[in-house]
């Protein structure tokens, strides 16, 4: 405005001298008037610099508090808030014995913190992380790691946008046990006797090793824990090995000699510890490897519903729990 205002008055003084007749004034006001236009113009580039730079500063503060601002209603937004009042829900698939016996003990502890826990019993090992992958649950808890690990390599072959399934907490060991069939005792066993197994991997591996270890048949050094029923060198008494789904193990042992059962088949198919031959022991390798744990989708191991559920399935309250209630046949790990 001052720029405007110093023009204005320039422009008239010189018209006045030119009205009056005054040429060598007139000559000498049109320098003057020339040289203030200049001095104006460069002002005007002086301040309109400091203007550009202003606003630009002005921008970039604003851009940078509104992207502030932006980054954190984005968090809250996707920040879970609940409370014992506005709770949420957590759906997790599990086993029926031991796993969702064990789940019901946390469920009135979780509620207090705002969290109702439902269970949703699976019969199988593969609907429960399919679930959990396509997003049906929140998570699972029915398997061990080498299980878990083996499941995901295989569906990423299949599926390159398999979303990782991880561990989040590891709660109990449940030791694989021959079960008596048709037959009372290992002893007994005869020439061609039928043995049935899991045919998953891990699973068979185990009852392998467990096999071996009581001395009816031996495997290829150095297999361990990978071990199929093509690694087996030396079976004297020709056993025939039947395989089959983990869960119809436990389920056709009247049609076999004896059976070797996962610890949660057996539970649930009313085997006892009078019906074992044979049991993993606490310190095999197996119960290194093999403790089951809850699953949960990559990524999500540090929501708060899952801080709170793994406080509350290692509770001092959970450990007695399982001690009391199954007498060995499924051991905490925490």
């Amino acid at each position: 405005m001052k720029r405007i205002s110093i023009l204005i008055c320039s422009v008239l003084l010189l018209t006045a001298m030119v009205l009056s007749g005054c040429s060598t004034n007139t000559e000498k006001a049109t320098a003057t008037v020339k040289s203030t236009v200049e001095s104006v113009a460069t002002v005007s580039k002086v301040e309109t610099a400091k203007d550009t730079a202003s606003e630009a500063v002005t921008t970039e503060e604003t851009a940078a508090t509104g992207s502030a601002v932006t980054t954190e209603e984005t968090v809250k937004e996707t920040a879970v808030t609940f409370s014992k009042e506005n709770p949420i829900t957590l759906k997790i698939g599990a086993s029926p014995v031991p796993h969702a016996e064990i789940l019901a003990q946390i469920k009135e502890p979780l509620a207090e913190k705002g969290i109702n826990l439902e269970v949703v019993e699976f019969t199988d090992y593969i609907q429960p992380n399919i679930a959990l992958e396509d997003g049906s649950l929140d998570a699972n808890f029915f398997q061990h790691f080498p299980y878990l690990d083996d499941f995901n390599k295989n569906q990423k072959k299949e599926n390159a946008d398999w979303t990782t399934l991880v561990p989040l907490v590891y709660v109990h060991f449940e030791p694989m046990g021959i079960y008596k069939g048709k037959t009372a005792s290992l002893d007994a066993l005869k020439e061609g006797a039928k043995i049935a197994v899991p045919n998953d991997p891990t699973n068979e591996a185990r009852a392998l090793l467990l096999l071996e270890a009581n001395g009816l048949l031996k495997i290829a050094e150095g297999k361990g824990l990978e071990a199929t029923a093509k690694d087996i060198v030396d079976n004297p008494k020709k056993f025939e090995i039947v395989e089959l789904e983990a869960a119809q193990v436990a389920l056709s042992i009247q049609d076999v000699d004896i059976a070797v059962v996962n610890g949660n088949y057996a539970l649930s198919s009313g085997l006892t510890q009078a019906d074992i031959l044979a049991q993993e022991s606490s310190d095999s390798e197996a119960a290194k490897k093999y403790a089951n744990l809850v699953a949960v989708r990559e990524g999500e191991e540090d929501l708060p519903q899952f801080v709170l559920l793994k406080e509350a399935i290692t509770s001092d309250a959970v450990k007695k729990f399982i001690e009391e209630k199954y007498k060995g046949s499924v051991a905490p790990v925490f």
